[in-house]
């Protein structure tokens, strides 16, 4: 017993020594532990929602530099003064509130309080850059932008839609804000979004010059979604079980055929008639949604009633005889972008097939309007005005020489009323006149297969 005593004295004396030797770094390694507990406990939420949080890998395909980012990203990350739905209510975004002022010759935008860049610097109207013909820019303080035109125009706020960005790629009071932006050679690589409030995923956007780059970043595994608009490639991964597929229509986009109007034979508004005639929208069925007019079934002002001109190339055939009878050498081209080559190739076997003879060759922007037939995409306004694209005086956007002194008038009245109504009936005319006369033949609006793994 007296050995057992004196045991139990000699690891007391040694526990005490040693607590007093040690009992700093002891005190200081208690109280780390402690708040490493804390702390842990505390941040575990964060971890798991950042382990666990949804991740996008978006590829896109295509050569973009920093000034050309896709509407895609734009609209996550900012957005525009105002915004027009699909009811054609123009509503406030980053503007709080615009008065129209000297007979409607003067627009004066008030912005929103507290609003803020993606880096989190102040917002101002000092950091609105437009660039408008015939309208002077005023930014009287830091909350008022002023606009003043040349002469009234009530639909103006409709073209105050494009979103707010700086350089390099800072939006204001968007649902993401840009993490980082990865480059080369100028051209983008990949753009890094992280979200502004919880439960929405992260995305990052991946860019390949071309679109076999693009199938193959898929099937290896790179990104995790990616959007086409070939039937051919989407059926690639019909198959595939861990892969979805959803089919939409971007009726943003119009694949028209654009008449040159100031060749003598296209001039004939029977024979722009028969060169519509002759060309069957079934083969362009899986492309896309048929157009029948230049406004979108979506809009407001679409016109339901629009006739449709039906296929009969035998009737084609009888007046184009008629018309080229002593100028059989007449020969019309086909102006196109290598990416609508087939569809170009197929309305030139079809006005073939009739008696024209044609054909296809790349378009060059730096020709202008040298073309007697232009196959081409166009981006449709998301206000049916369309004075731009149609109107005689308009030499840059009216690229068929278009003159028709009533589609003028209807263009002009349209744009200078804000009741829907009247507009309603105006663009309804403008359109049943336009489907009529044929300065373009509107073909489809195409479809988009994106493509997802689940």
């Amino acid at each position: 017993m007296a050995l057992n005593r004196k045991s139990v004295r000699y690891f007391y004396w040694m526990a005490v020594a040693f607590l007093k030797k040690n009992a700093q770094p002891i005190l200081i390694s208690f109280l780390a532990g402690v708040i490493g507990v804390i702390t842990v406990v505390s941040l575990s939420p964060y971890f798991v929602e950042l382990m666990t949080k949804k991740k996008e890998i978006v590829g896109i395909a295509g050569s973009y530099r920093i000034n050309q980012v896709p509407e895609e990203i734009l609209s996550k990350i900012s957005n525009s003064l105002v915004f027009v739905n699909e009811k054609g209510e123009i509503i406030p975004l980053l503007a709080e509130s615009w008065e129209q002022l000297d007979n409607g010759k003067e627009y004066r935008f008030y912005l929103k309080n507290d609003l803020t860049w993606g880096d989190g610097t102040e917002f101002t109207s000092a950091d609105i850059s437009y660039s408008f013909k015939d309208v002077t820019i005023e930014k009287p303080d830091d909350s008022v932008i002023v606009f003043k035109l040349t002469k009234p125009l009530p639909i103006f706020p409709t073209y105050l839609t494009q979103y707010v960005v700086k350089y390099p790629l800072q939006g204001v009071a968007g649902l993401y804000s840009v993490e980082r932006v990865k480059s080369k050679f100028g051209y983008i690589q990949e753009i890094h979004l992280t979200p502004n409030r919880p439960g929405y995923p992260i995305y990052i956007y991946k860019f390949y010059d071309t679109e076999t780059k693009l199938i193959n970043a898929y099937k290896l595994g790179e990104i995790t979604q990616m959007k086409t608009t070939s039937k051919n490639i989407a059926d690639l991964f019909v198959n595939w079980n861990n892969t979805t597929i959803e089919k939409t229509v971007d009726y943003t986009q119009l694949l028209t055929l654009f008449f040159n109007m100031n060749n003598p034979l296209l001039q004939e508004k029977d024979v722009r008639k028969a060169i519509a005639q002759s060309i069957s929208r079934e083969m362009m069925e899986d492309l896309g949604e048929p157009a029948y007019g230049p406004v979108p079934p979506t809009s407001w002002a679409y016109n339901t009633q629009l006739r449709q001109l039906q296929y009969n190339p035998d009737v084609a055939k009888k007046v184009l005889e008629k018309y080229q009878s002593g100028t059989e050498s007449a020969k019309l081209t086909i102006s196109t972008f290598y990416d609508y080559l087939r569809t170009a190739d197929q309305i030139k076997e079809s006005l073939d097939s009739i008696g024209l003879n044609t054909d296809v060759k790349i378009f060059s922007s730096r020709n202008g309007s040298d073309f007697d037939m232009l196959l081409a995409f166009w981006k449709v306004p998301q206000d049916p005005d369309q004075y731009f694209y149609w109107h005689s005086t308009q030499k840059t956007g009216n690229i068929s020489n278009y003159k028709n002194v009533r589609i003028d008038k209807l263009l002009e009245d349209g744009r200078n009323t804000l009741d829907q109504n009247q507009r309603k009936e105006i663009y309804d005319t403008f359109q049943k006149l336009i489907a009529d006369d044929l300065p373009a033949y509107f073909l489809y609006y195409p479809y988009v297969y994106t493509i997802s793994r689940k």
